[in-house]
Protein backbone atom coordinates (compact mmCIF):
# COMPACT_ATOMS: atom_id res chain seq x y z
CA UNK A 1 0.00 0.00 0.00
CA UNK A 2 1.79 3.30 -1.25
CA UNK A 3 1.72 5.77 1.95
CA UNK A 4 -0.95 8.73 1.18
CA UNK A 5 2.26 11.49 1.13
CA UNK A 6 3.52 9.80 -1.63
CA UNK A 7 1.07 8.44 -3.55
CA UNK A 8 1.20 10.52 -6.26
CA UNK A 9 5.29 10.68 -6.14
CA UNK A 10 6.50 11.45 -9.70
CA UNK A 11 3.52 12.23 -11.00
CA UNK A 12 2.48 15.49 -12.57
CA UNK A 13 -0.88 17.08 -12.91
CA UNK A 14 -2.72 20.09 -14.46
CA UNK A 15 -5.26 21.86 -12.69
CA UNK A 16 -7.20 24.19 -14.75
CA UNK A 17 -8.49 27.36 -12.21
CA UNK A 18 -5.81 26.75 -10.15
CA UNK A 19 -5.18 30.08 -8.79
CA UNK A 20 -8.56 29.84 -5.97
CA UNK A 21 -10.77 28.24 -3.97
CA UNK A 22 -11.05 24.42 -4.95
CA UNK A 23 -8.47 24.49 -7.83
CA UNK A 24 -6.06 25.51 -5.62
CA UNK A 25 -6.87 23.09 -2.69
CA UNK A 26 -6.72 20.22 -5.05
CA UNK A 27 -3.59 21.25 -6.60
CA UNK A 28 -1.94 21.66 -2.34
CA UNK A 29 -3.35 18.43 -1.96
CA UNK A 30 -1.82 16.73 -5.03
CA UNK A 31 1.58 18.27 -4.29
CA UNK A 32 1.21 17.34 -0.85
CA UNK A 33 0.99 14.00 -1.86
CA UNK A 34 4.03 14.00 -4.30
CA UNK A 35 2.94 15.00 -7.37
CA UNK A 36 4.24 18.14 -9.26
CA UNK A 37 1.30 20.61 -10.16
CA UNK A 38 1.20 22.67 -13.46
CA UNK A 39 -1.52 25.18 -12.57
CA UNK A 40 -3.78 27.72 -14.72
CA UNK A 41 -6.21 30.26 -15.01
CA UNK A 42 -6.20 33.49 -16.74
CA UNK A 43 -4.84 35.83 -13.22
CA UNK A 44 -1.23 35.16 -13.22
CA UNK A 45 -1.03 36.90 -9.54
CA UNK A 46 -3.68 33.90 -8.10
CA UNK A 47 -1.24 31.55 -9.85
CA UNK A 48 1.60 32.60 -8.76
CA UNK A 49 0.15 32.47 -4.97
CA UNK A 50 -0.79 28.62 -5.21
CA UNK A 51 2.38 28.66 -6.58
CA UNK A 52 4.55 30.31 -3.72
CA UNK A 53 1.92 27.56 -0.91
CA UNK A 54 3.18 24.76 -2.74
CA UNK A 55 7.12 25.33 -2.68
CA UNK A 56 6.57 26.86 0.85
CA UNK A 57 5.58 23.31 1.77
CA UNK A 58 8.37 21.88 -0.42
CA UNK A 59 6.77 21.12 -3.40
CA UNK A 60 7.29 21.68 -7.39
CA UNK A 61 4.98 23.58 -9.38
CA UNK A 62 4.53 26.02 -12.16
CA UNK A 63 2.04 28.62 -12.75
CA UNK A 64 0.95 28.80 -16.79
CA UNK A 65 -1.83 31.74 -17.00
CA UNK A 66 -3.83 30.05 -19.86
CA UNK A 67 -7.51 30.65 -21.40
CA UNK A 68 -9.05 27.23 -21.76
CA UNK A 69 -11.61 28.85 -24.40
CA UNK A 70 -8.63 29.29 -26.71
CA UNK A 71 -7.41 25.56 -27.81
CA UNK A 72 -4.21 26.64 -28.86
CA UNK A 73 -3.62 27.95 -25.15
CA UNK A 74 -4.54 24.78 -23.82
CA UNK A 75 -2.13 23.20 -26.19
CA UNK A 76 0.27 25.62 -25.09
CA UNK A 77 -0.41 25.39 -21.41
CA UNK A 78 0.48 20.83 -21.93
CA UNK A 79 3.31 21.64 -23.86
CA UNK A 80 4.94 23.66 -20.91
CA UNK A 81 4.21 21.15 -18.18
CA UNK A 82 5.69 17.63 -20.10
CA UNK A 83 8.59 20.37 -21.24
CA UNK A 84 9.25 21.51 -16.96
CA UNK A 85 8.18 18.42 -15.43
CA UNK A 86 8.79 15.40 -18.08
CA UNK A 87 5.53 13.41 -18.11
CA UNK A 88 1.69 14.15 -18.06
CA UNK A 89 -0.55 11.95 -15.76
CA UNK A 90 -3.81 13.41 -15.20
CA UNK A 91 -5.87 17.09 -15.32
CA UNK A 92 -8.42 18.38 -13.36
CA UNK A 93 -10.92 20.58 -15.29
CA UNK A 94 -12.10 23.11 -12.50
CA UNK A 95 -12.30 26.04 -14.47
CA UNK A 96 -15.59 27.45 -14.61
CA UNK A 97 -17.80 30.51 -14.54
CA UNK A 98 -20.98 31.59 -13.44
CA UNK A 99 -23.88 33.87 -12.17
CA UNK A 100 -27.17 33.84 -10.77
CA UNK A 101 -29.79 34.87 -13.47
CA UNK A 102 -33.17 34.04 -15.19
CA UNK A 103 -33.10 31.78 -17.82
CA UNK A 104 -35.58 34.29 -19.50
CA UNK A 105 -33.14 37.23 -18.82
CA UNK A 106 -30.13 35.60 -19.64
CA UNK A 107 -28.27 37.73 -22.84
CA UNK A 108 -26.38 35.57 -25.84
CA UNK A 109 -23.22 36.70 -24.50
CA UNK A 110 -23.72 35.76 -20.73
CA UNK A 111 -24.93 31.97 -22.43
CA UNK A 112 -21.64 31.71 -24.76
CA UNK A 113 -19.15 32.72 -21.78
CA UNK A 114 -20.42 30.21 -19.43
CA UNK A 115 -20.69 27.04 -22.02
CA UNK A 116 -17.52 28.34 -23.63
CA UNK A 117 -15.47 27.92 -19.95
CA UNK A 118 -16.95 25.20 -18.76
CA UNK A 119 -17.94 22.68 -21.91
CA UNK A 120 -15.87 24.08 -24.12
CA UNK A 121 -12.23 24.72 -22.54
CA UNK A 122 -13.15 21.49 -20.42
CA UNK A 123 -13.15 19.52 -23.77
CA UNK A 124 -10.64 21.37 -25.22
CA UNK A 125 -8.06 20.86 -22.06
CA UNK A 126 -9.24 16.70 -22.34
CA UNK A 127 -8.32 16.55 -25.88
CA UNK A 128 -5.26 18.01 -25.25
CA UNK A 129 -4.13 15.49 -21.98
CA UNK A 130 -5.51 12.88 -23.75
CA UNK A 131 -3.29 13.02 -26.66
CA UNK A 132 -0.22 13.69 -24.67
CA UNK A 133 -0.97 10.69 -22.63
CA UNK A 134 -1.70 8.52 -25.95
CA UNK A 135 1.76 9.68 -27.22
CA UNK A 136 3.82 8.55 -24.03
CA UNK A 137 1.69 5.20 -23.54
CA UNK A 138 1.53 5.58 -19.84
CA UNK A 139 -2.22 6.40 -19.75
CA UNK A 140 -3.68 8.71 -16.51
CA UNK A 141 -6.69 9.82 -15.07
CA UNK A 142 -9.15 12.77 -16.04
CA UNK A 143 -11.86 14.48 -12.87
CA UNK A 144 -13.79 17.45 -14.28
CA UNK A 145 -16.02 19.46 -11.50
CA UNK A 146 -19.81 20.17 -12.28
CA UNK A 147 -22.50 20.19 -10.06
CA UNK A 148 -26.06 18.26 -9.11
CA UNK A 149 -27.55 20.36 -10.91
CA UNK A 150 -25.76 19.04 -13.93
CA UNK A 151 -28.95 16.22 -13.64
CA UNK A 152 -31.62 17.92 -11.61
CA UNK A 153 -31.84 21.27 -12.83
CA UNK A 154 -31.63 24.76 -11.24
CA UNK A 155 -33.36 28.12 -11.46
CA UNK A 156 -30.71 30.83 -12.13
CA UNK A 157 -28.33 28.13 -13.76
CA UNK A 158 -29.38 27.46 -17.03
CA UNK A 159 -25.97 28.26 -18.57
CA UNK A 160 -23.98 26.55 -16.30
CA UNK A 161 -26.45 23.73 -15.82
CA UNK A 162 -26.34 23.13 -19.48
CA UNK A 163 -22.90 23.31 -19.93
CA UNK A 164 -22.14 20.72 -16.35
CA UNK A 165 -24.45 18.53 -18.21
CA UNK A 166 -22.45 18.49 -21.08
CA UNK A 167 -19.14 17.97 -19.13
CA UNK A 168 -20.75 14.80 -17.65
CA UNK A 169 -21.87 13.21 -20.89
CA UNK A 170 -18.97 14.07 -22.29
CA UNK A 171 -16.88 12.58 -19.49
CA UNK A 172 -19.46 9.62 -19.82
CA UNK A 173 -18.51 8.90 -23.18
CA UNK A 174 -14.43 9.52 -23.24
CA UNK A 175 -14.49 6.99 -20.95
CA UNK A 176 -15.07 4.15 -23.22
CA UNK A 177 -13.08 5.93 -26.14
CA UNK A 178 -10.11 6.57 -23.95
CA UNK A 179 -10.11 3.23 -21.48
CA UNK A 180 -8.00 1.07 -24.04
CA UNK A 181 -5.66 3.78 -23.36
CA UNK A 182 -5.76 3.46 -19.81
CA UNK A 183 -7.06 6.72 -19.55
CA UNK A 184 -9.88 7.11 -16.78
CA UNK A 185 -12.20 10.12 -16.44
CA UNK A 186 -14.45 10.80 -13.88
CA UNK A 187 -16.35 13.84 -12.59
CA UNK A 188 -17.35 14.93 -8.78
CA UNK A 189 -20.27 17.21 -7.84
CA UNK A 190 -19.24 19.23 -5.03
CA UNK A 191 -22.35 21.16 -2.89
CA UNK A 192 -21.90 24.37 -1.25
CA UNK A 193 -18.30 25.00 -0.41
CA UNK A 194 -16.37 27.80 1.53
CA UNK A 195 -14.92 29.80 -1.47
CA UNK A 196 -14.75 33.65 -1.96
CA UNK A 197 -15.33 32.58 -5.49
CA UNK A 198 -18.71 30.72 -5.58
CA UNK A 199 -19.85 33.00 -2.39
CA UNK A 200 -19.63 35.82 -4.37
CA UNK A 201 -21.65 34.50 -7.41
CA UNK A 202 -24.17 32.64 -5.79
CA UNK A 203 -25.06 33.49 -2.37
CA UNK A 204 -23.80 37.04 -2.05
CA UNK A 205 -25.95 38.37 0.88
CA UNK A 206 -26.16 37.06 4.52
CA UNK A 207 -29.64 35.82 3.37
CA UNK A 208 -28.82 34.04 0.26
CA UNK A 209 -26.31 32.27 2.25
CA UNK A 210 -28.78 31.05 4.94
CA UNK A 211 -31.27 29.99 2.41
CA UNK A 212 -28.69 28.10 0.42
CA UNK A 213 -27.15 26.54 3.87
CA UNK A 214 -30.92 25.21 4.84
CA UNK A 215 -30.63 22.97 2.06
CA UNK A 216 -27.86 21.24 2.94
CA UNK A 217 -29.33 18.03 5.25
CA UNK A 218 -25.18 17.54 7.00
CA UNK A 219 -26.33 21.55 8.14
CA UNK A 220 -22.99 23.00 6.72
CA UNK A 221 -20.67 23.95 4.20
CA UNK A 222 -18.46 21.76 2.51
CA UNK A 223 -14.39 22.79 2.73
CA UNK A 224 -12.31 23.00 0.15
CA UNK A 225 -9.84 20.68 1.52
CA UNK A 226 -12.97 18.22 1.66
CA UNK A 227 -13.46 18.65 -1.78
CA UNK A 228 -9.40 18.25 -2.60
CA UNK A 229 -9.49 14.80 -0.76
CA UNK A 230 -12.30 13.26 -2.56
CA UNK A 231 -10.91 14.10 -5.69
CA UNK A 232 -7.37 12.35 -4.90
CA UNK A 233 -9.32 9.16 -4.38
CA UNK A 234 -10.28 10.04 -7.99
CA UNK A 235 -7.22 10.54 -9.53
CA UNK A 236 -5.76 8.13 -7.79
CA UNK A 237 -4.87 4.04 -8.28
CA UNK A 238 -7.18 3.67 -5.37
CA UNK A 239 -9.78 4.20 -7.75
CA UNK A 240 -8.12 2.03 -10.49
CA UNK A 241 -11.21 0.92 -11.64
CA UNK A 242 -13.16 3.39 -11.48
CA UNK A 243 -14.28 5.17 -14.87
CA UNK A 244 -17.11 7.39 -15.86
CA UNK A 245 -18.71 7.94 -13.27
CA UNK A 246 -19.63 10.86 -10.79
CA UNK A 247 -18.89 11.50 -7.04
CA UNK A 248 -21.48 13.65 -5.19
CA UNK A 249 -20.21 15.63 -2.39
CA UNK A 250 -22.84 17.61 -1.04
CA UNK A 251 -23.48 16.22 2.76
CA UNK A 252 -27.00 15.31 0.78
CA UNK A 253 -28.07 18.67 -0.64
CA UNK A 254 -29.34 17.19 -3.74
CA UNK A 255 -31.24 13.95 -2.05
CA UNK A 256 -32.66 16.33 0.43
CA UNK A 257 -35.40 17.92 -1.30
CA UNK A 258 -38.32 16.93 1.19
CA UNK A 259 -41.82 16.45 0.23
CA UNK A 260 -43.78 15.39 3.22
CA UNK A 261 -43.26 14.84 7.03
CA UNK A 262 -40.53 15.85 9.02
CA UNK A 263 -36.41 15.34 8.84
CA UNK A 264 -35.04 14.07 11.82
CA UNK A 265 -34.09 16.33 14.61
Amino acid sequence: MISASGRFADRTYIVTGGGSGIGRAIALALSEAGARVAVAGRTPERLEETVALVEKAGGDALAVPTDVRDPEAVDALVTAATERFGRLDGLVNNAAGNFVVPGIDLSPGGWRAVVDIVLNGSYYCTRAVARRMREQGTGGSILSVIATYAWHGHPGTVHSAAAKAGVLAMTRTLAVELAPLGVRLNCIAPGPTETAGAGAALWATREAREEVLATVPAGRFAGPVEIADASLFLLSDQASYVTGECLTVDGGQWLGKQVYGRTAG
